[in-house]
């Protein structure tokens, strides 16, 4: 599994690094989520990732403060919202799936707007 978390992980920073430069793609959670990946699998990763002068204030400035940028707060939820309209709307035929998919958009809509909002610490 450690080999798996740390594939996953590397991948996840490669994203993250994309999200600096392409502004659809949030870099934050990428990020967020090779740190937790490397801190399972690789603790030389997590210390690198971490300690990177570019990448590891993302996670430093998420991990005191708990906030979210706004930006990447509405990124996050529109992207959200439109691939799940798309899939109730077009994908899915039955009703239970469809209400499955609208509550479960509603609980993470709410996870993500439960953190604050980060003031422009970092540009993500």
């Amino acid at each position: 599994m450690k080999y798996i978390y740390s594939v996953i992980g590397f991948v996840s920073v490669l994203l993250g690094i994309i999200g600096i430069f392409l502004p659809v793609l949030p870099t934050t959670p990428f990020l967020l989520l090779a740190a937790a990946l490397f801190f399972r699998s690789s603790p030389r990763a997590y210390k690198w990732l971490t300690e990177h002068p570019q990448l590891g204030p993302y996670i430093k400035s998420f991990r005191e403060d708990k906030s979210i940028p706004l930006r990447i707060k509405v990124i996050s939820v529109t992207t959200l919202w439109v691939t799940v309209v798309h899939c109730i709307v077009f994908i899915f035929d039955t009703w239970w799936l469809k209400l499955f998919m609208g509550v479960l958009a509603t609980c993470i809509t709410l996870y993500i707007l439960s953190f604050k909002t980060r003031k422009n610490k970092c540009q993500d």
